[in-house]
């Protein structure tokens, strides 16, 4: 067995030096911030004084909101953790942090997920560096979500929705300087620290962000310790020119690095280097017709190191009684161009999107005469695939009457990918690739059609749309699985495109006092790509198969503003899926689950309340799932109730602060991971990772 060490991560791997670094890089930052306060102060947004527990959906099957808010639970490690709080979305757990965000029970590259524009792939074949674990969401001024295959405007394959986290650009009528900053302490070692400033003028801005976030390993409700812990930072820079209200042309970089280890995994992450660089521009107010251009380049680079000693000791029993260690890296080149066209009642948004993303591996290797671990730094990287994508789209928004709308998009992508594997590695052992310098490429149109109409009495909105997306397989689902269908060389061989058809559907109300809303969907899934894992003596072997699918569920949400003091609020979110190939349930389905929220909120200060219910799920299918999770059993439902508080200080500081898990109750997610043996965790009883239990934090926001 092989493993790896890179050379550059032998220094993130050393706790004092990778300290060190942070420590420095906040410096400078705080450094750019005494500067920035020299300079003429920047009108600031105003600090809430509220906490969010549950976040509503704004218009159609759309959501925004700002990541920057104090949220419960605590606030989140990554994408992932606070994507949760949005109706729909769910995670398969693997600890304290870098879980994978599921929508509805889709997951994967059905998921589009993208940062001002450019999309970070994640390099771990099982999905250890989930592309969300690369977020750190407090970093981003706008999240937004589209649900369901409803927009063709943001790259191929969003059967299940599209995320977008994105910075806004500076704006400073006059030489100035604006300055952000958090800090948050929490239990078992929790401490975030975030530096958002900018300082500019009318013709541009500088704008640096750094955050540094830890936390050591949880105890769930029984008070037993999880191995979950954690440690990241990020750093990014950017340099906007703005020599008109209409104009922008921005240049920005960043990098960061992490560790965190895993209790359902046998190895843990002890690198998650990530390296960015990003330009974008836009021209509005061009003319009657054309109205607008923008596009943007990126660079986006994932360099991950996965071992079994750094974070944990090896496990003497298991498969690895050896030091070993993996290095895997993505290195992924995209860019998009668009215009906005607009006529009296149309507005059209045409334009091509372009994406490469190259995949390496290297190992190290274990000398076991010498009982020595000989570093990757003496092997060279080998290439094993290559992607491309090309896509034309174009999506159009038609006011047919006053009180009417329809919006449609087509989109056609041309993707390929090579396979440079000379040898694929199995339960089985090694043998040689029947796929080695093969390439498939598929031809593959999206597009959809969806109807709004404004009520005439009531400030009510109804809508139904149709959309149809055709998906490449992505890097896990050709190249991670032992096995392929039946009759095929391997997956990568044997792996068709999926083919989804759904049906989007709800109401949407804004009253002055009520806020309701609720979407469905029904879809049908054309080669839905299922894995299944079957048991031997060396451990589980993976297998992909095509299978056809239906799909149903929705959401739905309502605040009500009782008084000028008290609000309520409300979610509920279901999914369903059926095998219909075979007529079994489709694995990874999240159960039913509600959140009731009351708040009172009086001039600067604010209290709280979050009861989280999911029910019990009883529909899976034992031993089938995907690249990362898998069903093993029916799990329970549970309730967990938090409260929070809030004092806005002044219009700059503010002060926040919660109980997650009042009542320590020991809980566990249905889509989760089996706890690892090295842990403690019995191999042949899988058992669900714990969530943790009572958590209190606190968190401080200053802004001016």
């Amino acid at each position: 067995m092989n493993a790896v060490i890179s050379r550059s991560s032998t220094f993130c791997l050393d706790p004092a030096n990778l300290r060190l670094r942070q420590a420095l890089s906040l410096c400078t930052l705080l450094g750019f911030a005494g500067a920035a306060l020299a300079a003429e102060p920047h009108q600031h947004h105003e600090l809430q004084s509220t906490v969010i527990t549950a976040v509503q959906q704004s218009s159609p099957l759309t959501v925004v909101t700002d990541p920057k808010a104090p949220r419960q639970p605590v606030p989140a490690t990554d994408a992932t953790d606070y994507l949760k709080t949005i109706p729909g979305f769910s995670a398969i757990r693997s600890g304290g942090s870098n879980g994978d965000p599921v929508l509805r029970g889709m997951f994967g590259s059905r998921l589009s997920i993208l940062t001002n524009g450019g999309q970070m792939i994640g390099a771990c074949p099982a999905r250890m560096d989930a592309p969300s674990s690369y977020i750190v969401p407090s970093t981003y001024d706008r999240l937004t979500v589209i649900k369901g295959p409803q927009t063709v405007l943001w790259g191929p394959g969003a059967s299940a929705g599209t995320v977008r986290f994105e910075r806004e650009p500076e704006r400073f009528a006059e030489l100035g300087s604006r300055l952000d900053t958090s800090l948050l302490v929490g239990s078992r070692g929790r401490l975030d620290k975030l530096v958002d400033g900018a300082i500019g003028s009318e013709q541009g801005y500088l704008r640096v962000i750094g955050s540094q976030a830890r936390a050591d390993d949880y105890r769930d409700g029984n008070g037993d310790t999880l191995p979950s812990r954690w440690e990241k930072w990020s750093g990014d820079v950017a340099l906007g020119w703005t020599p008109d209200a209409d104009t922008l042309i921005e240049l920005s970089a960043g990098r960061g690095d992490g560790e965190s280890r895993y209790a359902g995994r046998g190895m843990d992450a002890s690198k998650l280097e990530r390296e960015s660089l990003g330009l974008r521009f836009h021209r509005e107010n061009l003319g009657d017709v054309l109205n607008k251009v923008e596009g943007n380049v990126y660079y986006n680079y994932a360099d991950h190191v996965m071992d079994n000693y750094t974070l944990r000791t090896p496990d003497a029993t298991s498969m690895m009684p050896m030091p070993m260690a993996a290095n895997v890296d993505r290195r992924t080149l995209g860019g998009r161009f668009a215009a906005t066209f607009t006529w009296q009642d149309v507005e059209l948004v045409a334009g091509v999107d372009a994406q490469r993303s190259e995949h390496r591996a290297r190992s190290s290797s274990y000398d076991m005469m010498t009982d020595t671990l000989v570093s990757a730094r003496s092997f060279d990287w080998d290439k094993d695939a290559d992607f491309h994508n090309y896509g034309a789209f174009a999506e159009a928004t038609w006011q047919v009457a006053e009180r009417s709308r329809l919006i449609a998009g087509a989109r056609v992508d041309r993707a390929s990918a090579k396979d440079y594997r000379q040898s694929i590695n199995s339960m089985m052992g090694s043998r040689a690739n029947p796929t080695a310098g093969a390439t498939r490429a598929e031809t593959l149109p999206s597009g959809f059609a969806r109807y709004e109409y404004d009520l005439a009495d009531s400030p009510t909105t109804l809508y139904a749309g149709l959309g149809h997306v055709q998906r490449m397989p992505d890097y896990w689902e050709l190249f991670s699985p032992d096995g392929g269908p039946s009759g095929s060389l391997n997956a990568f061989d044997g792996i068709q495109p999926e083919k989804t058809t759904q049906l989007d559907f709800g109401v949407q109300y804004q009253g002055e006092r009520l806020q309701a809303w609720a979407s469905g969907y029904a879809g049908q899934v054309r080669d839905y790509i299922l894995y299944t894992y079957t048991p031997g003596m060396m451990g589980s072997s993976s297998r992909a198969q095509n299978v056809d699918a239906r799909i149903m569920g929705g959401e739905l949400g309502a605040s009500y503003q009782w008084t000028d003091s008290w609000k309520s609020a409300a979610t509920l979110a279901y999914a369903w899926g059926k095998n219909s190939s075979d007529g079994s349930p489709l694995p990874q389905m999240p159960p039913l689950e509600a959140r009731l929220g009351l708040t009172y909120e009086q001039d600067r200060w604010s209290a709280g309340a979050l009861w989280r219910v999911v029910a019990a799920q009883g529909r899976g299918s034992e031993g089938q799932g995907n690249v990362v999770g898998k069903d093993f059993g029916d799990s329970s439902g549970f309730a967990v109730f938090s409260l929070n508080a809030a004092y806005r200080v002044s219009d700059s500081l503010k002060l926040s602060t919660g109980i997650d898990n009042l009542f320590d109750k020991t809980y566990s997610e249905h889509l989760n991971l089996a706890g690892d043996a090295g842990f403690g965790y019995l191999a042949d009883n899988p058992q669900r990772i714990n969530e943790p239990g009572r958590t209190l934090w606190t968190k401080v926001d200053f802004s001016f």
